[in-house]
C-alpha cells in the first residue's frame, strides 16, 4: 500500500481524551442476537481481499457481524476518531509513526505478552518497539511490505540488459534504456508520497547506523546523514519520464503496464494495481544495487484491538481468524505481501528476485516510519524534485525535525 503521511498532530489524541470511549455506536453493538464489531483498516487496495475473509469468517461465526471501514485518509480519520472517543473495535494500521502516536495515547490494547507474537518474525516485533520507543507492543504485525525496482523483463530482455548489482551498474543500465530511446524510470509526484519509496532505500541504505536514535539525541543532522540519498535520488530523476510532478501513482501503474518504462521504483503493493491494467505483463523485481542493498521492508500491517471495546472476545476472535495460516495466504495472494509470520513464504513468482534477501535477513526498516508527520517528508521530496535544491531540502529536514522536538 502507498505509504499514508496523516497529517493530524500527535497531540490530539491525549489520553486524557480517551476517558469511557467506546466503539462506534452504527458499527458496533447487537442486532438480530448477533454482535457487531468494526473493522478499520488503511489499504484501499486490500478492501476487496478483506471483504471476502469478512465473508469467510461470518460463515464460520454466524452469530458476529463484521462492518469493514476503509476511508481515504484512514490514519488521518482514525486519529480523528481517538480524538473523539469513537474507536474502532479492530484496525489494521500501517506500523509507523501513527501506529506510535496512537498507541501512546492508549487507544490500543497492549499485546507485549500475547501468545500470538509467539508465530510472528522477532524483527517485526522490534521495528514496532524501534518505533514507539518502548518495550511494550501494541498491535500484532501482520504482514511487511517492501521497497524494489520493478522491472519489465521483455524490456530488458529485448535491449540485452542484465539485473545491476551495483550503482554504478544501475546507472549504466539507465542510460542504454535512454540511449535506446526508451524511458529508464517512470515517477509520479503529483502525488508526494511516491517519492518515499526510492528515497527510504536509498537513505536506509546510506544512512549511518542507528541514525534515528542519534538525530534524538542531537549527534547527527539529516545535512550529515541524509546528503549521498538526496544526490543519489537527483540522478535518479535524470532519467524519468516528462512532466514527473504532473503525473499521479495510478499514471503510473498504467504507463508501467503498458511497457512505457523498463522500470518503475515503486513498492511491491503496486504489482496488483499493475497487474490489473496488464494482467499479461512480464515483470519481476530486484533490490535497489546501493549500499548494502538491504531491502527496505517494514510492518506493512499491524492487526490492533481497541483497549476500549465492548466486545472483546469477539474481536480477538477475528484478529486470530486472520493470522490463521490459509487466510495470510490468501492475503499474500492477492495483495503480493510478505508474510510477519512464521514459516509463511510468498511463492509470488514475480517476487523471487527479493527472496534471497528477506531469507538471510538482509532487512531495513522504512527510514520515513520514523519521521513525524509535521516534518511532512514527503512534500520536502517534491519541493526537491522541482527545485533540485539539496542544501535546502536537508537543513528544512532539520528545520522541521527541531520544530517536532521542541514541541516535545
Amino acid at each position: 500500500m502507498k505509504k499514508s503521511i496523516s497529517v493530524v498532530a500527535a497531540g490530539m489524541i491525549a489520553l486524557s481524551m480517551l476517558a469511557g470511549c467506546g466503539s462506534n455506536d452504527e458499527a458496533s453493538g447487537s442486532s438480530n442476537g448477533k454482535v457487531k464489531i468494526e473493522f478499520l483498516q488503511y489499504k484501499t487496495e486490500a478492501r476487496g481481499t478483506y471483504d471476502e475473509l469478512i465473508k469467510k469468517f461470518e460463515k464460520e461465526n454466524p452469530t458476529i457481524d463484521v462492518v469493514q471501514s476503509n476511508p481515504p485518509d484512514a490514519t488521518t480519520v482514525l486519529k480523528t476518531r481517538v480524538a473523539k472517543r469513537d474507536i474502532p473495535d479492530v484496525m489494521g494500521t500501517g506500523g509507523d509513526i501513527s501506529y506510535s502516536d496512537i498507541a501512546k495515547a492508549g487507544a490500543f490494547k497492549e499485546v507485549t505478552n500475547d501468545k500470538l507474537l509467539n508465530d510472528i518474525q522477532p524483527a517485526y516485533i522490534s521495528m514496532l518497539k524501534d518505533i514507539s520507543k518502548q518495550d511494550k507492543v501494541y498491535g500484532i504485525p501482520y504482514v511487511a511490505n517492501a521497497d524494489a525496482v520493478i522491472y519489465n523483463k521483455a524490456i530488458f530482455k529485448e535491449l540485452g540488459l542484465q539485473v545491476p548489482k551495483t550503482w554504478d551498474e544501475f546507472i549504466a543500465v539507465a542510460e542504454k534504456v535512454k540511449a535506446a530511446g526508451k524511458i529508464p524510470f517512470y515517477f509520479t509526484f503529483k502525488d508526494a508520497w511516491t517519492a518515499l519509496p526510492a528515497y527510504n532505500v536509498l537513505a536506509a541504505n546510506t544512512q549511518e547506523k542507528d541514525f534515528f536514535k542519534k538525530l534524538d539525541a542531537k549527534k547527527t543532522t539529516f545535512v550529515k546523514g541524509h546528503q549521498e540519498a538526496a544526490k543519489k535520488f537527483l540522478e535518479l530523476l535524470k532519467y524519468g519520464n516528462k512532466d514527473q510532478t504532473g503525473k499521479a501513482y495510478n499514471d503510473g501503474n498504467v504507463a508501467f503496464a503498458k511497457g512505457e518504462s523498463a522500470m518503475y521504483l515503486q513498492g511491491i503493493w503496486a504489482i496488483p494495481e499493475i497487474k490489473k491494467a496488464n494482467p499479461n505483463i512480464d515483470l519481476g523485481v530486484f533490490p535497489y544495487p546501493v549500499g548494502d542493498s538491504k531491502v527496505v521492508s517494514g510492518v506493512d500491517v499491524v492487526l490492533t484491538q481497541s483497549s476500549q471495546t465492548k466486545h472483546p472476545k469477539e474481536a480477538r476472535k477475528f484478529i486470530e481468524f486472520l493470522l490463521r495460516d490459509d487466510n495470510m495466504k490468501q492475503y499474500l495472494k492477492e495483495q503480493n505481501a510478505f508474510s510477519a509470520k512464521k514459516g509463511i513464504v510468498q511463492e509470488a513468482p514475480e517476487l523471487e528476485g527479493l527472496k534471497d534477501s528477506i531469507a538471510k535477513g538482509a532487512l531495513v526498516d522504512f527510514p520515513d516510519h520514523y519521521v513525524p508527520s509535521a516534518v511532512a517528508l514527503d512534500k520536502q521530496l517534491q519541493m526537491l524534485v522541482q527545485n533540485k535544491d539539496t542544501k535546502q531540502y536537508l537543513s528544512t529536514l532539520d528545520q522541521e525535525w527541531e520544530k517536532v522536538a521542541n514541541r516535545q
